[in-house]
């Protein structure tokens, strides 16, 4: 969907419209929902809104200009890796026991997707990718961070670290010299689901698992996004599979069953305790 946004409208300002189309969405929600607007933790969520959908938005989007939409885009998803190396000194979670062998199959399965030894992009986009990434896992450490140390809403903690996030953004897109936006019913229906489903909805889901599982699970959790994208692109538009990325998607899906199997297990000895 968001190829196919970009057809229509210029990167910096299809992250702006976005941004802001998720916030509306998000303030929309908490309004029909009767839920309080009032923001509990103004510093910390203005610093989520800054790294996990400005930085996030804007150092992805500037690698998909640099180096077009191919593998260098889909380094952002080495957040986990960065999630796992943050969470044990900042938050004091780390992996233990066997939840390392869901870790490594995962992440195995990852490096098969990206394949980093064979990009033909630039070293600076691929920089650019990982920078994504990198905010991306800080913000998630300040969520859980936030939620140890204040109660907050969490459909009111997603709405305003997105309108926080998304005014720099729509600044960045006035600054950036780009092509207008061509309006059409096409690019508003597109930029509606991804608005409300994509970044409103789907980043309410992300701050809901962050609350519920330790920081390094929800990220590789989110691995299973870069398997639908191949999925679902590879049956819309014909391509074949590489024997690499269906190993990557075997041993993420695997990694992520390990996972939940493990969860599942402990809940169980928990509970006969």
């Amino acid at each position: 969907m968001s190829k196919q946004a970009l057809s229509y409208a210029p990167p910096f300002a299809f992250a702006a419209e976005r941004g802001v189309g998720g916030a509306l969405a998000l303030f929309c929600a908490l309004k029909l929902m009767g839920r309080s607007l009032s923001l509990a933790a103004p510093w910390p969520t203005l610093f989520i809104g800054l790294t996990q959908v400005t930085g996030f938005m804007a150092f992805q989007t500037w690698a998909l200009v640099e180096g077009g939409p191919g593998k260098t885009a889909v380094l952002i998803f080495t957040m986990p890796i960065w999630t796992l190396l943050m969470a044990w000194p900042i938050l004091g979670v780390r992996i233990r026991g066997n939840q390392w062998l869901a870790a490594l199959c995962t992440l195995t399965g990852l490096l098969l997707i990206i394949e980093p030894w064979d990009m033909q992009s630039s070293l600076f986009s691929k920089f650019l990718g990982v920078v994504a990434a990198l905010f991306w896992a800080i913000g998630s450490i300040l969520i859980k961070r936030l939620r140890s140390r204040h109660k907050v809403d969490l459909l009111s903690l997603t709405a305003w670290q997105m309108l926080f996030g998304t005014i720099p953004l729509v600044l960045l897109a006035l600054i950036v010299p780009e092509h207008s936006t061509q309006w059409s019913a096409s690019y508003i229906g597109i930029l509606m689901f991804i608005s409300v489903i994509s970044t409103g909805l789907c980043w309410w889901l992300w701050v809901y698992i962050l609350d519920r599982v330790p920081a390094w699970e929800a990220s590789l959790s989110v691995l299973g996004t870069p398997v639908v994208a191949i999925l679902s692109s590879r049956i819309m538009l014909g391509e074949s599979f590489k024997p690499s990325e269906i190993s990557g998607i075997v041993l993420i899906g695997s990694g992520l069953a390990l996972l939940s199997f493990f969860g599942w297990a402990a809940s169980r000895r928990a509970n006969k305790q």
